[in-house]
This record gives structure tokens, sequence and C-alpha cells, in this order.
């Protein structure tokens, strides 16, 4: 699948921007139509991602912990409270390419859907979501109905993998963490993102 990039500023000179600590989680659920996950729509106002659809997050705020940040951020951004920091699962770690101006060192989490809360954008960092299976949201992209940025397409892509809420949080548990930090590469007509390991990335 394409390896969209964001638009967002690139580094012409000068040191790589340190990259700012972030949380971002995954709230997925059981549903008649299989394993469903809840993504937001950036406000294309925003300076980072705007208009993007993503899992809700955001920078870690002083000294609180990244699944604090996660369950904070979730409430602000879509409503959805009752999830415990302690029971959050760390699935992956995503850190911005050095290219990029804005940089983020991103932990991501997953969560079940707490029974009985209702998700709701707040109307200014996120103006939409949809709950959806994962299949669904990469078909939407292939159909332009959704923008999504390369770490959401690859969360999406491994997350289709999995039928029900229990198999993806048995499967998250013994997973080991490796943070993943791709490169964007000015070899083209337009910039392409190489993930480590890959031709192009040394």
């Amino acid at each position: 699948m394409e390896r969209p990039t964001t638009g967002e500023r690139l580094r012409r000179e000068g040191a790589p921007t340190p990259p700012r600590q972030s949380a971002s989680l995954i709230v997925v659920r059981d549903a008649a139509g299989g394993l469903e996950l809840l993504l937001v729509r950036r406000n294309p106002a925003q300076r980072f991602m705007g208009g993007f659809w993503v899992f809700p997050g955001g920078a870690v705020d002083g000294a609180e912990s990244h699944r604090a940040a996660a369950v904070r951020e979730l409430a602000e951004e879509a409503g959805l409270e009752g999830i415990a920091p302690a029971t959050l699962i760390e699935y992956s770690r995503w850190i911005t390419p050095e290219l990029i101006e804005i940089r983020f060192d991103t932990r991501f989490f997953l969560a079940r859907a707490p029974d009985g809360e209702r998700a709701r954008v707040d109307g200014e960092e996120c103006i939409d979501l949809r709950w959806t299976t994962p299949r669904a949201a990469l078909a939407a992209y292939e159909d332009d109905e959704l923008a999504l940025v390369f770490p959401t397409l690859r969360h999406l892509e491994e997350l289709a993998a999995f039928a029900t809420v229990d198999e993806l949080l048995a499967h998250a548990r013994g997973r080991e963490i490796r943070a993943i930090m791709p490169r964007v590469v000015l070899d083209g007509p337009r910039p392409r993102i190489v993930l480590p390991g890959e031709p192009g990335y040394a």
C-alpha cells in the first residue's frame, strides 16, 4: 500500500528536532462485523496532521505518564472515560522521521471500549469520528474517503488479522516493543517513506 506523508514541513538544514513524547490509544470493541476500532478526524485547521484520521492521542504533559496521557487525550478528543491507565496494553512505538520538522516519539496503547460510554468529538481539535473495522478503514482509504498517515495505515494492516478483542489483546500482551523510526527519502518526484531494514533506509 502507498505510504503517504502528511505534507508536514521538512527540515532543510541543522540538527533534527528532538521528538516530543506523546501517546495514542487504540480503542477496540467487538461488533457484528468483527473487531472495530475508533478513529477521529483532526480539525483541518490544526497545525499538525490537520484533516487526517488518527487514533485519539497527543503530547505528554509535564510529568504525567504515557498511559495517563493516552487516557486523558481519549477523554478530551472522543469523550470516552472509564478506562484506567494501568489497564492499557502497550502495542507499539513510532518516532517521527528526522527529516520532518515537528516530531513525536509516540507510544501506542490498546484498550477495550468501556461499556455504556458513547464517543463524541470535542468539535475543536477533532471534528468527526467513526467506529470501523480495520479492513473497512483501509478500503475507505483506497477510495479516498479517509486521509490516513503511514503509522495509522500500518496499524490497520496489522489489526485486520484479528477477529475479536480477546484475540488481539492476548497477542499484544506477549508482543515485543521496538521503536520504529521511518525515514523520508528524497530521491524521486515526491518524498517517500522507508522503514528500517528496507532498501534505501541506510
